[in-house]
């Protein structure tokens, strides 16, 4: 098929994300290569939760960490998210429609190889460091990104 999909995941919500996730395994099953690019926010979703430190940062880097997602099950959702009670509802609601959760996605995203990107000055400004992020994410920057968006036969901005 050689046809090439490019996402990049500048949102850090639930919803958002799920989007994202289902579009590139869905793509993936027919046969497009996908990249994803996650910037600023979007990198809460592959952030890895077991990895986390607090070692070497900024004060500013220490609190960053300690007030955002520590990874995909943290996320909120974009409207109505209510503390949380909102994701909740959204959550028991896939359940009861046999549909798979964010965390399945990204999962299959991981197994498929859909290739992840780190954006490094996000991941610098941020106060994230490398091994805190998913195994799979490469860090680039941000000319790399663009020349892989511009190859694709889609880019989609989340």
């Amino acid at each position: 098929m050689d046809k090439k999909m490019n996402l990049l995941m500048f949102s850090g919500e639930y919803d958002k994300a799920m989007a994202g996730l289902i579009l590139a395994n869905a793509a993936k099953e027919i046969g497009v290569d996908v990249t994803m690019f996650f910037a600023f926010w979007g990198l809460c979703l592959v952030r890895d939760p077991e990895h986390m430190t607090l070692e070497d940062k900024t004060l500013y880097e220490k609190m960053f960490a300690m007030m955002t997602p520590k990874g995909p099950d943290q996320l909120p959702l974009s409207r109505m998210n209510y503390a949380g009670l909102g994701k909740h509802m959204l959550e028991e609601m896939l359940k009861d429609d046999e549909a798979p959760q964010l965390i399945h996605f990204l999962k299959g995203a991981r197994k498929k190889h859909i290739k992840f990107y780190a954006c490094r000055l996000s991941v610098e400004v941020m106060g994230f460091k490398p091994e805190e992020l998913l195994p799979e994410v490469e860090i680039i920057d941000a000319k790399t990104y663009l020349k892989d968006a511009l190859d694709s036969d889609m880019q989609l901005f989340i």
